[in-house]
């Protein structure tokens, strides 16, 4: 047996099994529908561009924030994507081309979510500057009297309260093409790399539910948490892959 041929660590093998199991109870939970779409005439790609669409309206309500609307948005995206694969197998039209396009408009679909995000914490941080401005050419004039600019300038978050969170949606896109590459880059060498805790669906969900909540807590969080375990899956695989080259590497 090759080093490419060694199993994940025990853990890591029990969280891949149970995401096995957990997909597997999705697929056949959705087998009546997929068989009425592919009955339709409904083909994968159609799903797939469609969830592309989808994501991308959820990252214009993200932006508009319609936060409750993005995540229905964004659920609907998501079983486009559980579904576009079932079609494929069920309809026997199973390429390589059609899962090359899967994979690279699901990275697509999930910066146009981030890039939404970021630019409503970006435009808040421009109202904020407005406000300012206005605040500022009100007290030249006389209109407002210096004590109040501040408050005529002030909001529930600080300025630098909304560039963080701008930019730490950066790093969340950032983290989440990593997973994505890592795997890609491992796979491109031969190597098996289904380790990891947090990869799409687990990134999904978690804004999904952000979402839903529509609290400035709640999305905070969840693109804290979404940063931190999306390095954190990188750095796993790649630890997973450095360890399995250096057994090839002592085997040859």
């Amino acid at each position: 047996m090759s080093a490419r041929d060694v199993p994940a660590p025990a853990t890591e093998g029990g969280l891949a099994s149970y995401k096995d199991a957990l997909k597997t109870f999705a697929h056949r939970a959705v087998d009546p529908l997929v068989r009425g779409l592919v009955a339709l005439g409904l083909r994968a790609d159609h799903l797939t561009i469609a969830g592309l669409l989808l994501s991308a309206f959820s990252g214009w309500a993200f932006y508009d924030g319609q936060w409750r609307l993005a995540s229905l948005l964004l659920t609907l995206a998501g079983a486009c994507d559980i579904l576009d694969g079932q079609v494929a197998r069920v309809s026997g039209r199973v390429t390589t081309f059609g899962a090359f396009l899967d994979s690279t408009l699901d990275r697509l679909a999930e910066s146009f979510v981030l890039i939404g995000l970021a630019a409503f914490y970006a435009g808040n941080l421009l109202g904020l500057y407005h406000k300012a401005r206005i605040a500022v050419e009100q007290v030249a004039s006389g209109e407002l009297e210096a004590p109040f600019a501040a408050i005529a300038a002030s909001g529930p978050v600080p300025p630098e309260g909304w560039l963080a969170l701008t930019v730490l949606c950066v790093f969340a896109l950032t983290g989440s093409f990593m997973v994505s590459y890592t795997r890609a880059r491992a796979e491109g060498l031969g190597f098996d790399c289904r380790v990891g805790w947090f990869e799409r669906p687990e990134r999904i969900v978690l804004l999904i539910l952000a979402g839903f909540v529509k609290a400035f807590w709640a999305m905070s969080a969840a693109l804290i948490l979404l940063t931190v375990f999306s390095f954190v899956t990188a750095a796993q695989r790649l630890l997973h892959v450095r360890r399995l080259a250096t057994r090839e590497a002592a085997q040859s």
